[in-house]
């Protein structure tokens, strides 16, 4: 090992590591029937990103797991395909000794200290709330701590990325929304969203806001990106930009392939509707037949790289997607290998400290902010 190579290792055992984004949740489900004696996160797997024996390798010490109900479930029961997501969540933090439940950046903290990995819940796609604020507070009640408020598809009150526009950002009830998870204390996502719905919620929160798993546009011109008149105001409000790992939006020339990926995926879901396990392998046929580049850990570092001088070292952190996205880059492969970014960052030259805020810190700090948020708000009498 490398003198540089030891100095990462050392830093990376000292920093907490937090990762905004997984999406195992959805992998044990259609893969799994959501069964532990099939898929045993105890033992360390040649398939799939994630396990425990794995997090330890990566030096994980919290990441939040998705409860990710897909667009098609808006109106046909898109509420308890949440519910049986957070619970699968919940089911598997009281099954494996390793992991904690976390509800706080407190916990997180707590957790760490105690050898254990935080598990926290973040639910993706708005549609899951069924135009409601009772279900909203619900999924917070349950520990769910952030919302995603659109997945590929625009909801009844948010334009998505990969969508026509329906609302030009968010409607007077996305409005609301925004302003209840503000109260709540519950992190605002805009991962997924349009530029439009960015610019809404930007106005609206009075909470730092998070971007859970995206990228930057001005490095990779996809609209799962986000571009740089959003990263100029981050500052303002507080929030993070958690980086993806998906190469289609880590490296340009992949981009269109991710292009024709989301067409694919609607075609998928037009043909197999809710049989999961049917769509699962026809997505899994096709896509052994594309051909992406993939890039490399200093190609996600780009992206790193250009939010911190866009933004700040105090608005990136890391939102790998792992279990969620098909391909990664290389040196990439799974969640042991969250050290090479920390090697790359100090190759870099960035201080500790600042590699410190990007592994971990600033996403432990936009939590911690948005608790103090809730706070201030819940203490106005009207």
């Amino acid at each position: 090992m490398t003198e540089q190579a030891e100095r990462a290792a050392a830093i990376h055992r000292r920093a907490l590591v937090v990762d905004g984004h997984n999406d195992l949740p959805w992998r044990l489900r259609t893969l799994f029937a959501s069964d532990f004696e099939r898929f045993d996160l105890a033992a360390r797997h040649d398939e799939g990103h994630t396990d425990i024996p794995r997090l330890r390798e990566g030096g994980v010490d919290a990441l939040f797991f998705a409860a990710y109900v897909p667009s098609e479930y808006e109106g046909r029961g898109a509420a308890r395909e949440a519910l049986e997501q957070i619970d699968l969540i919940k089911r598997m933090v009281a099954r494996y000794a390793e992991l904690e439940l976390a509800r706080s950046a407190a916990d997180i903290e707590r957790i760490a200290r105690s050898g254990k990995i935080a598990a926290l819940v973040g639910v993706e796609g708005g549609h899951t709330i069924e135009g409601s604020l009772a279900v909203l507070r619900s999924y917070f009640e349950l520990g769910a701590r952030y919302l995603t408020l659109t997945h590929n598809d625009a909801t009844e009150w948010a334009d998505a990325a990969t969508d026509e526009p329906r609302h030009g950002g968010l409607s007077g009830f996305g409005e609301d929304v925004i302003r209840e998870m503000n109260r709540l204390g519950m992190l605002v996502d805009i991962s997924h969203v349009s530029v439009e719905t960015m610019d809404a919620v930007l106005r609206v929160s009075e909470a730092p806001i998070i971007a859970s798993h995206s990228g930057a546009l001005a490095i990779n011109d996809h609209p799962r990106n986000v571009p740089d008149e959003i990263l100029e105001r981050l500052p303002d409000n507080g929030g993070v930009v958690m980086v993806n790992f998906f190469s289609g939006f880590v490296v340009p020339a992949a981009a269109d392939v991710a292009r024709r990926m989301l067409a694919f995926y609607r075609e998928l879901r037009a043909r197999h509707g809710d049989d999961d396990a049917a769509a699962e392998e026809a997505w899994q046929a096709w896509w052994s037949e594309q051909a992406i580049p993939r890039g490399n850990v200093s190609d996600l570092v780009d992206h790193i790289d250009h939010i911190v001088q866009v933004a700040g070292i105090d608005h990136v952190g890391l939102g790998s997607d792992f279990d969620g996205c098909s391909a990664v880059p290389e040196g990439l492969e799974d969640v042991s290998k969250y050290p090479a970014i920390t090697e790359e960052l100090l190759r870099r030259g960035y201080a500790e400290q600042d590699v410190l805020k990007v592994l971990g810190q600033n996403a432990l700090r936009v939590l911690a902010q948005a608790e103090a948020a809730a706070r201030r708000l819940r203490s106005v009498v009207t």
